[in-house]
């Protein structure tokens, strides 16, 4: 009902979401038949469907890469996100997994839901790593040892400093970063970017993770998962919990912007990636994400609901995957989203004046690229109004959509 709603006040999302919708469809219709990677890619639509649908672009020896790369880490990733697993199994899983990508034979029960299944079934992943050219996994096995050996490491570690906090988002997303771009110069379509802009990328993703998962996070049972970093939230409450308190709403919003304009210091070196793709399939892959990424944080600032439910991009993202076609875009669509982040700061905030600085930085690149003029944005409009005929067509459009998606829902694999 909640998007039926959005639609009836938003019509003209209709069409992109339509897009979205069928050309979801057509991705579940590409799985591979041969029963590993019909696995692998059923999986992949299972554990993150945005994802699989960007992947799908991609050309197949990359695209398959991609997909191994992404289903062993998200494996490795359920190991350490399995508060359950008592420390002296865990860690050696970790330390090892790089060795076990290359085991058909192994598996390890842990997780739920879909990663369980990951898990209990990684005989899947590792008959298809098997089966990538040679530059293709040693660079996923690399990124595999390094990020296993620095989750395994703050297994026992707090996040106590702010270098802690990049030193973590490092092994677990910035390492991911490092591996795509190896990824994207094997397949001879990109050069290879520096490290330094490829670990942006990854902590860029990671941190607005962080910030918006606050309150998954520190409610997970067994044992909270905490990540924000005791040095900037120390500076509001006694305790990381505490910020979820409603006595504490006004420090905790504090602390919450505190985070996000962390967050911003990797702006400049993720546009400067972006702007160096040469591939337009890598480029809309790699851009999709960082603009859904500052669209979040721009939702997140200043906004209490992170400590109280889930603050998603629900409503934008059908538009920003059927819009993002250039650097173009990208820029227009930061532009916008930090304009909106801007207009939401106050000057009581503590961290008014570093936040308003780094936005500045940010609107000045992407004025500076040249790509504002005679752009019409779709992020930031005045709210149109819609007579009954449209509000008709609209019904109609949704009950054409539904019969269809019903008529050729795929067989489950």
């Amino acid at each position: 009902m909640g998007s039926l709603r959005a639609i009836l006040k938003h019509p003209d999302d209709l069409y992109p979401l339509v897009k979205l919708k069928l050309a979801a469809r057509h991705a579940e219709k590409q799985i591979p038949r041969e029963p590993h990677w019909g696995f692998c890619y059923a999986m992949l639509h299972k554990v993150s469907r945005s994802f699989a649908l960007v992947i799908q672009q991609l050309d197949t020896d990359l695209r398959d890469a991609i997909c191994i790369f992404y289903l062993v880490l998200r494996a490795l990733d359920t190991v350490e996100d399995d508060t359950s697993i008592a420390t002296d199994i865990k860690v050696p899983i970790l330390m090892a997994f790089h060795r076990h990508i290359y085991d058909r034979e192994w598996h390890f029960s842990c997780g739920v839901k879909h990663y369980k299944v990951l898990m209990d079934e990684f005989h899947h992943v590792s008959t298809a790593f098997l089966e990538l050219g040679r530059s293709y996994q040693e660079a996923i096995e690399d990124i595999t040892m390094r990020m296993g050996a620095g989750m395994a490491k703050f297994i026992c570690k707090e996040v106590e400093t702010i270098d802690d906090y990049d030193e973590y988002c490092h092994y677990v997303a910035g390492l991911v970063g490092l591996g795509l771009s190896k990824l994207f110069y094997a397949s001879g379509k990109e050069d290879l970017a520096s490290d330094t802009l490829s670990n942006s990328m990854g902590l860029f993703l990671q941190k607005t993770n962080i910030i918006r998962d606050y309150l998954e996070d520190i409610n997970e049972i067994p044992k909270s998962r905490m990540f924000w970093p005791r040095q900037i939230w120390s500076k509001y409450v006694n305790k990381l919990e505490d910020l979820k308190y409603e006595e504490n709403s006004v420090k905790a919003v504090q602390c919450l912007n505190d985070m996000v304009t962390n967050a911003l210091i990797h702006v400049e070196d993720c546009l400067k990636y972006m702007s160096a793709l040469r591939d337009p399939a890598i480029f809309r892959f790699c851009a999709i994400p960082q603009i859904m990424a500052i669209g979040t944080l721009a939702l997140c600032y200043n906004n209490i609901q992170v400590f109280r439910g889930v603050v998603k991009m629900r409503r934008l993202t059908a538009k920003v995957i059927d819009r993002t076609k250039t650097m173009s875009d990208v820029y227009g669509d930061f532009y916008d989203f930090s304009r909106m982040l801007k207009s939401k700061v106050d000057n009581s905030d503590p961290n008014a004046n570093k936040t308003k600085e780094k936005l500045e930085t940010i609107l000045k690149i992407c004025r500076d690229s040249g790509s504002l003029n005679n752009r019409k944005s779709y992020i930031i409009r005045s709210e149109p109004r819609y007579n009954s005929t449209t509000i008709v067509v609209i019904f109609i459009i949704l009950a054409m959509l539904l019969a269809y998606l019903s008529a050729t829902r795929p067989n489950n694999i």
